[in-house]
């Protein structure tokens, strides 16, 4: 096996942190010891061993480590947070080599963690797929580097780029899936993988979301509006099944089950992205409605877009936002497609 093979192992087995870690990033490494894979290991959950840890405790010979070289996807952490430091027991364990697939973003270490390694006489090479180690930890490497969370744009969309048909003059709400239950899965497996959900005011009063991941297993995301008005505490975003964020600009009457953050009427979402930093949020989907959308996109604040178009025909109604960037990459779902955007360089 080559070095980017091992590498890409490194990489694979980082995924298995998904959902867990944050805010930590996914992390994978394997030891390799002539020509072989002789421990292997990831980052399991936020404040437990490193992958660097479990990769070494899986070597039978720790003899074998003093031959041996470390690929790990992520710099060494060289600081003591709620584990010792993992540059420290690669040096302690005489691992000769280590490559590291991308530096660490985070303060903390930030080269801090090559340096120790190389100052204790450690070979230590960088970059090798380091691309891919960064989309990997996307949202890690965005939190870090630009002081807010990775936003994610979500909406569903007919072929003919409606969002909503024409309910005007209708006494109720006419109800309808406009994508197919394959896609609907996928969208609760996607609010999985998140930390934090948002939706405008205008979409929790009219479709009374739950914004959770019934469908799938996994964490249930932080929920989030923007809300200058009272509104009735029937609703499930107030029924206290997970947390739930209101940004406000008014003094609105409080409900149980949820925090509340003063913000600007003005900038709400750049405040209400610096409470997301401070409060450790890495990662957001703003799930719509079509005002939040075009108001996300017409401040730039948004780094990928998924569109999920079904193949249903409106005519007429609520038109879905327009985005100017090129389309990455489409994904054919049964008879329904997925369209993904990216805004920006990891």
């Amino acid at each position: 096996m080559t070095d980017q093979q091992f590498m890409q192992r490194a990489l694979e087995l980082a995924v298995c942190g998904n959902m867990y870690v944050a805010p930590n990033p996914m992390v994978g490494c394997v030891i390799v010891n002539d020509g072989k894979i002789i421990g292997e290991g990831y980052h399991h959950c936020y404040g437990q061993v490193h992958a660097e840890v479990n990769a070494i405790a899986q070597v039978k010979d720790e003899n074998l480590l003093k031959t041996s070289t470390l690929y790990v996807t992520l710099e060494p952490c060289s600081h003591f947070g709620k584990t010792p430091p993992c540059a420290d027991l690669i040096i302690k364990k005489q691992i000769p080599k280590v490559v590291v697939a991308v530096l660490d973003s985070n303060p903390k270490v930030a080269g801090n963690g090559i340096k120790k390694l190389r100052e204790a006489g450690i070979e230590v090479e960088v970059g090798l797929m380091e691309q891919e180690a960064r989309h990997l930890n996307k949202r890690f490497f965005t939190y870090h580097q630009q002081h807010r969370p990775y936003i994610i744009l979500k909406w569903a969309q007919t072929q003919d780029g409606y969002m909503d048909c024409n309910q005007r003059g209708a006494t109720h709400r006419q109800e309808y899936w406009i994508t197919n239950d394959e896609l609907r899965y996928k969208v609760h497996q996607w609010r999985a993988e998140e930390q934090a959900i948002f939706c405008g005011a205008n979409t929790l009063l009219n479709d009374n979301p739950q914004l959770n991941v019934r469908m799938v297993e996994g964490k249930n995301p932080i929920r989030m509006t923007y809300l200058n008005d009272s509104i009735s505490d029937d609703k499930h975003f107030f029924d206290g099944s997970q947390p739930s964020w209101i940004f406000t600009s008014k003094n609105i009457p409080h409900h149980k089950n949820v925090e509340y953050f003063s913000v600007s009427e003005e900038h709400w979402v750049q405040d209400m992205l610096k409470v997301l930093y401070e409060r450790k949020i890495q990662s957001i989907i703003i799930e719509g409605g079509q005002q939040t959308l075009n108001y996300f996109i017409r401040l730039g604040l948004w780094d990928e877009a998924r569109v999920l178009v079904g193949n249903k025909i409106f005519g007429d109604g609520l038109q879905a936002p327009i985005l100017k960037n090129e389309v990455q990459k489409t994904e054919i779902v049964a008879d329904n497609k997925i369209l993904y955007y990216q805004n920006g360089e990891i």
